[in-house]
């Protein structure tokens, strides 16, 4: 698949090449959406509560007594059908209630084959660069006005934060503009917008990267990982047991 690349002025000035094989060549629907409900579900703060009785605060005290009033028995004013009073069944889940998970396999073929999808209805476009001179608002409306972006958009930065600085300072304050770097780049958030912009040197470290390892090259021989050969660096020596060694050293000296 040929996708044009375009200047910070909105002209084409060449093609890039993608294999439509290594993002899955077909587009797998019901693997986005499980790895789109993935990525929803652990954005959930999840810090909802609600006061059961016994965390009501108030009197304990019974509010009438048992028989003789023709009312229904009552005790304190804190259940729940009493305003006021505490919930039948409080809230009480936290985040990692919420939480879901998937293979790292198929996390990876998930977003790989999200951005096929992006290709196939032609929402890519890819930049020469995207090394702003000035962090300017007015610069980045007019690029994207030249890129004929008329719907939200998501721009993918460097991981570099000198190179992604003027860009991201730029984007920021731009209406339906959101801004991630490119080594977060998930299905989730480039389904969220109806365009991607990135860099074309980001894209090819993107599809080449940690995220390409979609077998069981992902598990044997991961992208990034130490090597056990290698020396590790030293801990940080305990604060706690540095102290307690002073200690125990001006006791014996007193001594």
């Amino acid at each position: 698949m040929k996708v044009p690349v375009y200047n910070l002025q909105g002209n084409e000035v060449g093609s890039m090449n993608i294999d439509e094989a290594a993002l899955g060549s077909t587009i797998n629907a019901p693997l986005i959406k499980q790895a789109y409900v993935m990525y929803h579900a652990n954005t959930r703060q999840g810090s909802a509560r609600t006061k059961k009785r016994s965390q009501v605060e108030g009197s304990t005290k019974k509010i009438y007594k048992q028989k003789g009033t023709g009312n229904a028995r009552h005790g304190d004013r804190k259940v729940a059908q009493m305003r006021g009073g505490g919930h039948a069944h409080s809230k009480k889940r936290t985040r990692e209630d919420f939480h879901l998970d998937m293979p790292k396999k198929m996390r990876r073929k998930a977003n790989r084959n999200a951005l096929l999808a992006k290709l196939v209805d032609n929402e890519v476009r890819i930049l020469e660069t995207l090394a702003l001179s000035s962090p300017k608002t007015k610069d980045f409306a007019t690029l994207l006005q030249a890129l004929k972006i008329d719907r939200t958009a998501l721009l993918a930065l460097s991981s570099d934060e000198s190179k992604a600085a003027n860009a991201r300072l730029s984007a920021r304050n731009v209406d339906d503009v959101t801004t991630c770097r490119v080594d977060q780049l998930t299905c989730f958030n480039m389904l969220n917008s109806r365009y991607l912009i990135i860099s074309k040197e980001d894209l090819e470290g993107w599809l080449s990267g940690p995220t390409s390892q979609t077998g069981k090259v992902a598990k044997v021989s991961p992208m990034g990982r130490i090597d056990a050969a290698q020396p590790k660096a030293a801990a940080k020596p305990d604060a706690r047991r540095v102290r307690a060694d002073a200690r125990r050293a001006a006791t014996k000296e007193k001594a």
